[in-house]
């Protein structure tokens, strides 16, 4: 440092005391000033993130898949009519609870892990449970509390108080009303609309059925009224409502476009789960719905998978059917293949005509909330070493994986589409089950994976599957292994922001 600040000064050259003088007593302090320029000019530029992949998720997207796991209720007039879908000649002096708690659906959702409720606000046959402006079939009309009654109301004030977020379905079918099938009935449709996404705080979903049009009361004309499901509600202007209304909820309908139909009524996502969909191509009551259930490797838009499955046979309440509920097998069974392949689980709760989730469905709730806390209480690779086939830089580490945050993740340079990573168990632990998520801020990648494990020194397969995206677990024959390898493979540089093995 000495020659080069000589070379640098002639001043200090030609006149030696003065350049032994600063060299003795300021020099050192100058060179030390300058170690932190040369550090900086030396160093590494920041390894930039991987580029986004195809369409990524709206923060509301990324919340709403956190979630997981909610509940569906299905309380209406059916409850009181013993059927599944009303015709809407029901009269409101049938919707009479006898002891309606909300609070009590809330606590026992609570209780279960779920996050979030969804009310059956106004089903197929027209009835409101909150007391429209727009129609004399609502609960203003029922002697429930003497008229003066709002389940809606009820329902999002417990969900407030037990710290659960609230949603609405709002049927596009109303067998009820006389100007169903016309343009009119758009504008009373939409009243309601606004009238649910105005008054009654947050709603983090909104929710159309895809059945529309068939036989109806529709004012006493008692026919049969057809409608063109793709272009009859005007979505577009219709999703706009919901949009200026609560910017953050998310719309779900076969079409989304915030969330979609998994395309069946058993819970269940496909083993190949792309949160990506061909959105143009589908509409509420598609045909080609059956492609909801594994999306599309080419999809134009984020549509996640909504799974919903009801507890018991029916989705309304039937007291024959109290000795139905699925078993506890089935329902966990159920969470494996929502959840773990990449969705959300929607899990109905038909309430019964007390107004009360009923015993047996509370019960079996209970225990698979336990199942479900007990399969994840113990994560064996927490805090272990865990080594890679490719890092992408700083930032990017592999071990990233193993933190525990989410909002960090392990990335391959842009030209790697395969690597592994390898976690050592620091001795023999016995397994069953292994949790992996990608980075979808960045979209999905992943498009196969291995899972190996280490017995006495050899490696041996123990699962394999395609995607993973938000979440993907796998359940195996426990095993006992002393190290696990996962290798993937991907369309674009992986993002994997965690990995459990429990």
């Amino acid at each position: 440092m000495s020659a080069i600040l000589l070379n640098l000064n002639p001043l200090i050259v030609k006149h030696r005391a003065i350049s032994n003088f600063f060299l003795r007593n300021i020099g050192p302090f100058f060179s030390l000033a300058l170690l932190p320029f040369l550090f900086f000019a030396c160093a590494k530029p920041p390894v930039p993130p991987p580029a986004p992949f195809g369409p990524v998720p709206s923060e509301a997207q990324l919340a709403w898949q956190q979630m997981e796991y909610n509940a569906f209720v299905h309380f209406n007039m059916n409850t009181f009519t013993n059927i599944e879908w009303g015709m809407g000649s029901e009269p409101p002096s049938t919707f009479n609870p006898t002891a309606l708690d909300c609070r009590q659906w809330a606590k026992v959702c609570k209780e279960a892990g779920m996050k979030g409720i969804i009310l059956t606000a106004k089903h197929h046959d027209g009835f409101c449970l909150w007391p429209s402006a727009y129609t004399e079939h609502s609960v203003k009309n029922s002697p429930w509390k003497g008229g003066k009654g709002d389940v809606v109301r009820e329902l999002s004030d417990a969900c407030k108080e037990y710290g659960l977020q609230f949603g609405v379905y709002l049927s596009p079918w109303d067998r009820n009303h006389a100007d169903y099938g016309k343009p009119e009935y758009l504008t009373y449709f939409r009243n309601q609309l606004r009238e649910l996404l105005t008054n009654y705080g947050d709603i983090f979903e909104v929710w159309f059925d895809g059945a529309n049009g068939g036989d109806g009361y529709y004012g006493g004309a008692n026919e049969k009224r057809e409608v063109d499901r793709q272009n009859y509600y005007d979505w577009p202007a219709t999703h706009l409502i919901v949009k200026e209304l609560q910017p953050n909820a998310v719309i779900f309908s076969d079409a989304g476009p915030g969330c979609r139909w998994i395309g069946n009524e058993d819970g269940y996502a496909g083993e190949t789960n792309w949160s990506a969909l061909r959105l143009a191509e589908f509409y509420p009551g598609s045909p080609n719905y059956k492609e909801l259930t594994n999306g599309h490797t080419d999809g134009t838009d984020w549509v996640p998978a909504e799974c919903d499955v009801s507890i018991r046979p029916g989705w309304y309440y039937h007291p024959e059917q109290d000795t139905a509920v699925k078993s506890l097998e089935k329902l966990t069974d159920i969470y494996y293949n929502s959840v773990g392949r990449n969705g959300l689980l929607l899990l109905n709760l038909p309430v019964d005509t007390r107004g009360l989730v009923h015993e047996a469905d509370a019960a079996m709730l209970r225990e698979l909330g336990k199942v479900i806390q007990g399969d994840f209480a113990t994560n064996f690779a927490a805090g272990k070493k865990i080594t890679g086939s490719n890092e992408r830089g700083k930032g990017f580490e592999v071990k990233t994986v193993l933190d525990g945050n989410p909002d960090t993740y392990w990335a391959t340079g842009d030209s790697v589409l395969s690597a592994s990573l390898e976690i050592d168990l620091g001795g023999k632990k016995s397994i069953s089950r292994l949790v992996m998520q990608e980075y979808i801020r960045l979209g999905q990648r992943v498009t196969g994976f291995k899972v190996f494990a280490q017995q006495n020194g050899k490696w041996t397969p123990i699962a394999e599957g395609t995607t993973i995206g938000y979440k993907r677990i796998l359940r195996f024959e426990k095993v006992e292994a002393e190290k696990v390898k996962v290798e993937f493979e991907g369309r674009a540089a992986l993002c994997v922001s965690e990995v459990g093995v429990y």
